[in-house]
Parts: structure tokens; sequence; C-alpha cells
């Protein structure tokens, strides 16, 4: 129970790793704020993990990030009505699968105002409550392999995850002196609810990373904690890579590579 009696509030957590990582921290004693931006889906994913802890550890707040006043104001919010934010795990992204010369604004601009927008005056909005409160807190943002290797068809997602490693390392220095660390997890191939409808997905990158599996949600969440924990207090500006391995060749199931190689052939 390493979090009792610490505030932590979780975006895009209704299902999935965000799920997964507000679960792992009640289970250690923590208050957490769980937030997405489906009212009714962020009320049953609090109430499933209380009924599971038999016991309200988990509160809905739910907001769209891509509203970035409303996240803003549910970020005070929270730490108002919980006497504080000591934990601030920014999860909530979306994804835009598209070729590079077929993207289009549209999608471009909801992917920048929740992945960049949102997340950034969030984080910003976490490290005023941690500084006024004198918190010597911990903030984590959510990146992935894709901003560390190039995948066809996910250009502009890729680079707003390559942009959160390098917020955190501009947010470390900054923010060092109060006492708090910025890092951040970047998973790779990991099984969760939308990735589990796919029949090829666990064998084909179990076949393709060094560690002879694909992740979980718990593999993420557990990295999180770790971040997280008052023995981490000397870890910031850091991005754990947690994807069994995989970016040390960045290989591509078979599947993908018959799918994504078809694109690729020249005229």
């Amino acid at each position: 129970m390493r979090f009792t009696g610490k505030t932590v509030l979780v975006t895009g957590a209704a299902s999935g790793i965000g799920y997964e990582i507000c679960r792992q921290f009640a289970l250690e004693g923590a208050t957490v704020g769980l937030s997405s931006r489906n009212p009714k889906t962020t009320a049953e994913a609090a109430d499933k993990i209380n009924a599971e802890l038999g016991r309200k550890a988990v509160l809905p707040y739910p907001c769209d990030v891509g509203d970035c006043g409303g996240i803003v104001a549910l970020v005070h919010r929270f730490a108002a009505e919980q006497g504080g934010l000591d934990i601030y795990m920014a999860n909530a992204g979306i994804t835009s699968f598209a070729p590079f010369l077929e993207e289009i604004q549209e999608s471009f601009d909801g992917l920048m105002a929740v992945n960049m927008k949102g997340t950034y005056f969030s984080t910003q909005a976490a490290a005023k409550e941690m500084i006024a409160r004198k918190t010597k807190g911990r903030i984590i943002l959510m990146s992935s392999v894709t901003g560390f290797q190039s995948h066809r068809n996910l250009s502009a997602y890729a680079m707003t995850k390559a942009a959160t490693r390098m917020l955190a390392k501009n947010l470390a220095d900054e923010l060092g002196c109060y006492g708090i660390t910025v890092n951040v997890v970047a998973p790779g191939a990991t099984t969760s609810e939308r990735t589990v409808t796919d029949p090829q997905y666990c064998d084909g990158w179990s076949a393709v990373s060094p560690a002879c599996r694909v992740g979980d949600c718990e593999d993420v969440a557990h990295s999180v904690l770790f971040l997280a924990d008052p023995k981490s207090r000397h870890i910031t500006g850091e991005v754990i890579m947690i994807d069994g391995g995989w970016t040390i060749t960045s290989p591509l199931p078979e599947h993908l590579q018959r799918e994504l190689g078809s694109q690729g052939v020249r005229e």
C-alpha cells in the first residue's frame, strides 16, 4: 500500500492501459480520479474497480481532453475536491491511421487537440497545483515506440509521441526545483480491448519481440507506478520503453509486412 494517502489523476482511463493504471494505484492505497470522455463508461469503470476492492477508492471525472479549457478546469477541480494532486498521468491520446499523402486537416487538428494541446495544458495545470500546495509531485506522460521508430501510416500520431518525449525533458528541467519529476512511458505492442479483436495481433507481435511475448496493460501500469514511487525521486526527464526489446531491431509482424508492403510499390 505504498500510495496510501496519495491522490492520483489519470486521463483516458475508462479502458485499456489507463484503466489498469487506475486499478493498480487503487490496489496500492491511492485515491484515484478516473477521467475519460464518456460519462457513462467513466462511471462504470470506476465502479468496477471499486467493486473489486470492496471500497470506494476510484472516483469518476468525465472530460474530453480535446476540450482544453475543460480538462484544465477538471485538474483544478480534482485537486480542490481531493485536497491536492500528488500524481498526474497524462494517458489520454487518439490515433490517426493515414498515409502522409492522404492525411486531412480535420483529423490532424483533432489529433493535435488531444495529444498535444490537451496534454500540454492539463500538465501545466497539474504542475501549478503541485507547486501551489508544495507537493513534490510526479508527472508521467504517455508516449509510444512510434515516437522512436517510424511506422507507415502513423506520421501524425508518431509526431505527437516524439514531441511528448521532448516535453518531458523540458519540464524536468523547469520543474525540478519544485521537487516535481516528469517522466515518460513508451509502450510497444500491448494487448487491450482494442487490439484483442485482431486474431493475428498476439502471435504476430510475439514472433518479432526479443522477449517472445506481447505486452499487456499491467506491464505498462507497473512501470508507471515505479516512476510515481517516492523511491524514484531522482529519476526525471527519462523514458521507459515497455516493448519487450522490440525497438532494438524493430521488425514488423509478417501480416503487417504484407499489408503495408503493397502500399510501397513504386510506379
